[in-house]
């Protein structure tokens, strides 16, 4: 038999019904969501616009603030909406759409793993580098990176919306993630959780096997310095990518895959602002504030805009 949705919108109940905490969550979100934008939205300017920045660790980085600008771009928009009007319906088409962040997200874990692959190969094979991380290699790399995580994010959405909403629509979060989604639905979930963590599971474990076999090669690398300088200068070339990753894959990880037992909604929701609107906005932060290559390209750009500065 076809499986028939009767539900036609939802409503978001959002982080907390407190009305004393709308206007600072509205003004917290829309702040976070302007950095997101003008942080990633000039990580991109800046790259395509110095020719020293056209490198495959800096055409990643300028793919890596689209894909930020795009998974925020889900969700933050009809967050601060919500917040400003009081309206707290999404309709059903609405509320697909946003799977669109599963999408951007996914891609993101196999940019840091391209990244990975790409630091490992500056490091360990430096005089091999210009041939292996050819224009060819970074596009098919990207490419890949986009393919796999928009074909994730259709497994979720057919998986997620081919289910039946017959009773309440009153989503215990503030935006369409796929846990509250199915935790709402009268049909049997059994099969959708099991493709939910399977799918993440492998997406978010491969990606993060190819980075940890990457750095474990890169430090076998670095103990084979003898000079300071050089370990100085790997570590620097590292640094930001290690830490956009813990941080990335630690969130992710203890949002999707921990034991449904163990799962607190209030606590996911804490742990999605986090993923969604957060991590967006700190990615060009980390690597604009470690890196004096993005630096002197900003300084660049802001001495011809204003020379008289």
């Amino acid at each position: 038999m076809e499986n028939r949705t009767e539900v036609t919108e939802f409503i978001l109940l959002g982080l907390t019904d407190d009305p004393n905490l709308q206007i600072p969550l509205l003004l917290a979100f829309l702040f976070i969501y302007l950095i997101t934008l003008l942080g990633n939205g000039g990580m991109m300017v800046i790259i395509h616009s110095d020719s020293h920045l056209h490198t495959p660790m800096y055409f990643f980085l300028s793919n890596l603030s689209f894909v930020d600008l795009g998974y925020s771009s889900a969700v933050a928009p009809k967050t601060v909406a919500a917040l400003q009007s009081g309206d707290k319906a999404i309709s059903y088409n609405g509320c697909a759409a946003q799977f669109f962040f599963v999408g951007f997200a996914t891609v993101e874990c196999y940019l840091l793993a391209s990244m990975a692959y790409d630091r490992h190969a500056a490091v360990c094979r430096p005089l091999h580098y210009t041939t292996t991380m050819t224009a060819g290699v970074c596009a098919l790399l990207a490419t890949g990176s986009y393919v796999s995580g928009f074909f994730n994010a259709s497994i979720h959405a057919a998986g997620t919306f081919r289910l039946s909403f017959c009773g309440s629509n009153e989503i215990n979060h503030f935006f369409c993630d796929i846990p509250p989604l199915l935790a709402l639905s009268c049909s049997d979930t059994r099969v959708s959780k099991l493709v939910v963590f399977f799918v993440v599971g492998f997406n978010v474990f491969f990606t993060l096997l190819v980075i940890l076999i990457s750095y474990f090669f890169i430090c076998i690398t670095i103990q084979r310095m003898r000079s300071a300088e050089g370990w100085k200068k790997v570590f620097s070339t590292c640094a930001s990518h290690l830490t956009a990753v813990s941080i990335f894959y630690g969130t992710i990880i203890f949002m999707y895959l921990q034991p449904n037992s163990s799962q607190s909604m209030d606590t996911d929701k804490i742990a999605s602002v986090f993923y969604t609107v957060v991590i967006p906005m700190l990615n060009p932060l980390i690597y604009s504030l470690r890196n004096k290559e993005v630096k002197s390209a900003l300084w660049k750009i802001l001495n011809k805009l204003y020379p008289q500065y």
